[in-house]
């Protein structure tokens, strides 16, 4: 079963980390107060919305200015991030991201470490947040998973597909936004103070890129990952996040 296959055969998602904001990023003003059309407003009400992409690639930025929107427009968000979101879940990303003097983390450790957060934040924060009819927008999920320890690390999709299935508990995202850009200009953006997924080095996020236009290309008809053009500026990246989601859910 590839990673396509999980949006067909049961609503069961997964992740990476979340991502710190590079210096360049953190100082991009996000304050210029971006809005989104009414009718998008209106259909966004209780969907569970994901953004995700290589380390990079100007996601963080986007998410700040995409909450700030959905706010202003007067929809009821809930943020969740991954690893993370529960008490338990940020101690599981303690444990993902820092540097161990000790010992290599073994992959299926690290991807079953994941999925242990994502069960948690699915369960205590996710499933009540879309019952009472609220937006969740994740920093992070299933995607992650498929890319980073899948496409990259070499975990074979039915591995990750069989576990999403039991940590999920039949949610899914409504959208995934992956943001694509070049390795080049990614590199740029990513912090000196770098965590233990972020140092894996060039080749290691080459993978991580391929699996994520991998999704893209599974999904042909745009109904799950949403391609966004990452490569301009913070207003125009977010003109195509609102072009991809009004092609998704209002056209």
């Amino acid at each position: 079963m590839n990673a396509q296959s999980i949006t067909n055969t049961t609503n069961a998602s997964t992740n990476h980390p979340a991502d710190r904001m590079s210096p360049n990023e953190s100082n991009i003003q996000t304050n210029a107060n971006p809005q989104l059309p009414a009718a998008l407003a209106k259909a966004l009400a209780g969907r569970f919305l994901v953004f995700d992409g290589p380390d990079g690639s100007g996601k963080s930025t986007q998410l700040t200015m995409f909450l700030n929107a959905v706010r202003d427009a007067g929809i009821t968000v809930e943020e969740v991030r991954e690893p993370g979101g529960t008490e338990i879940g940020e101690k599981i990303r303690d444990a993902l991201l820092e540097h161990l003097d000790r010992e290599e983390m073994s992959l299926r450790c690290e991807m079953l470490l994941y999925m242990a957060s994502r069960a948690q934040l699915c369960e205590q924060v996710v499933a009540p947040a879309l019952s009472a009819g609220k937006l969740v927008v994740a920093d992070r999920f299933v995607s992650s998973t498929y890319a980073y320890q899948g496409a990259a690390g070499g975990i074979p999709d039915a591995e990750i597909t069989a576990a999403a299935q039991i940590a999920m508990q039949g949610i899914t995202p409504d959208a995934t936004l992956i943001f694509d850009i070049d390795q080049q200009t990614a590199a740029s953006r990513l912090n000196p103070l770098l965590d233990r997924m972020e140092a894996k080095g060039a080749e290691f996020h080459a993978r991580v890129r391929a699996g994520y236009r991998g999704l893209i290309e599974n999904d042909p008809d745009a109904k799950q990952y949403l391609r966004v053009d990452a490569r301009g500026s913070t207003g125009e990246v977010f003109g195509n996040i609102v072009s991809v989601l009004m092609d998704r859910f209002v056209r």
